[in-house]
C-alpha cells in the first residue's frame, strides 16, 4: 500500500503542473490505511505562501479528524519537505513521513531552500530580514495569562 500512497502524492504533484495551480508538488495524509488528505502546491494559484501541499494536507486531515494533531496518520509527499513544512509535519506529529524527490532534486528545479535553513542558523542580527524584538514585557502577559488559564490544551 505505501507505493500506492506515494504514487497518488506523485500523481497530485503531477495534475497540478498540468492544471497550472502550482508547483510539482502533491502530499497525501494516511490513517488506518485510506488516504483521509490531499494536498497540492497552491502557492501562486492562491497567493500564500504557505500553501505548500504538506500544509494543506495536514491542515484539511486536521479539519476532518477533529483534532490538531495526527497522532497514527503517516504523510507521503512527492519531495522532501522544506523548512516550513517540516515544522508544520513536526508541529502536526504524525507517526512517519515518506518523501519521494530529495531537497536537492527541487534545488535542480529552481526550488531551492537552503537560503532558508542557513537563515534559521544565523543570529538574529545577522538575518537579511531585520528581526527587531519590542514590547516583551507586554507581549509576556500572554504568557502569563496562558500559565494561568487552567483549561488550557497543551500542545
Amino acid at each position: 500500500m505505501q507505493n500506492a500512497f506515494m504514487a497518488k502524492a506523485i500523481e497530485l504533484s503531477l495534475e497540478n503542473v498540468r492544471a497550472g495551480r502550482g508547483g510539482p508538488f502533491g502530499a497525501v495524509v494516511v490513517k488506518d490505511g485510506t488516504i483521509i488528505a490531499q494536498g497540492t502546491n497552491q502557492v501562486t494559484s492562491t497567493n500564500d505562501p504557505t500553501a505548500h501541499a504538506e500544509v494543506v494536507a495536514i491542515r484539511e486531515a486536521c479539519r476532518k479528524l477533529g483534532n490538531f494533531q495526527l497522532t497514527g496518520c503517516e504523510i507521503y509527499t512527492s519531495c522532501e519537505p522544506c523548512p516550513m513544512c517540516l515544522a508544520a509535519i513536526y508541529w502536526a506529529r504524525p507517526s512517519r513521513v515518506y518523501f519521494a524527490c530529495t531537497a536537492a532534486d527541487a534545488a535542480q528545479h529552481g526550488f531551492d531552500d537552503s537560503f532558508i535553513c542557513e537563515e534559521i542558523q544565523r543570529p538574529i542580527s545577522g538575518r537579511r530580514i531585520p528581526m527587531v524584538q519590542m514590547m516583551r514585557d507586554d507581549a509576556l502577559r500572554g504568557f502569563e495569562a496562558w500559565a494561568r488559564k487552567t483549561d488550557r490544551i497543551a500542545y
